[in-house]
């Protein structure tokens, strides 16, 4: 029972999908990170899906890659690119770690959060658009170690402050066990990338380590720690990378 609440409570939070209604309480929160990555394999399957209608329907490569776009986002309902915009604006006043902080509670968004999301989904667009074949098993994978690797960052990197959405999590959490399972699960997917998928995934597990140890870099230096919204950005970052490599990958394998 406690594992079945413990998913409903990461679902809850880090998903739209509807969920039936549990209490919150320490038991079902210790261990909610390490379910994380499951709201990852149902965004994969939600594509695959998508991509499998495509296919049957004939419908328009650009058409797919809307929906390939979309899907994480109407999944999520956003809540990972409200932080992504956040964080933008944050970094674009290169004020003092303290005033960041005051940028990434104020509700409203400004330019430089606005221009980094509009950037954000061409990029992604183009790159969905430029896939040589669309691999259901990589996508999956990669959802999946974002995820883990963003749980196991809130489980592990030192926070901005004493409250807000990561300090819950990260405080709720039995810290050790959860880092061990998230580490874990973290060097297997990349094992399954490599091993599976060779260059291309060779490629993805890079770039999704660079965008991990920078974003403990960032937080650190320009925040002081990290926050709820710079986990945000960690993921999409993280994402919006990986797919990068695995187009890249892809045409690299048809030059060798």
């Amino acid at each position: 029972m406690k594992i079945f609440e413990t998913i409903v409570v990461a679902f809850s939070m880090f998903s739209a999908v509807p969920m039936p209604r549990v209490e919150w309480y320490e038991d079902n929160m210790r261990y909610s990170l390490c379910a994380f990555p499951l709201i990852g394999a149902i965004i994969g399957l939600f594509c695959w899906l998508w991509a499998l209608v495509c296919g049957v329907l004939g419908l328009p490569g650009m058409l797919r890659g809307a929906g390939l776009c979309l899907i994480p986002v109407l999944t999520t309902g956003g809540i990972h690119l409200d932080g992504y915009a956040d964080t933008w604006d944050a970094l674009g006043s290169h004020a003092a770690p303290e005033e960041k902080q005051r940028i990434l509670k104020d509700p409203r968004m400004g330019a430089f959060g606005a221009i980094h999301l509009c950037a954000y989904f061409v990029a992604l667009f183009a790159l969905c658009c430029s896939l040589r074949q669309y691999q259901a098993g990589v996508l999956a994978l990669m959802f999946c170690l974002s995820r883990s690797l963003s749980g196991l960052a809130v489980a592990s990197f030192p926070m901005a402050k004493n409250t807000g959405l990561a300090h819950t999590f990260a405080a709720a959490a039995d810290k050790k066990r959860v880092r061990g399972v998230l580490a874990g699960l973290s060097l297997a997917l990349m094992a399954l990338l490599c091993l599976g998928w060779g260059l291309v995934g060779a490629g993805m597990s890079l770039a999704a380590l660079g965008v991990f140890f920078w974003y403990r870099h960032m937080a650190i230096k320009e925040f002081g720690g990290l926050s709820g919204d710079l986990a945000g950005w960690f993921l999409q970052t993280a994402e919006l990378w990986m797919m990068g490599a695995m187009v890249i990958g892809q045409y690299g394998e048809e030059l060798l």
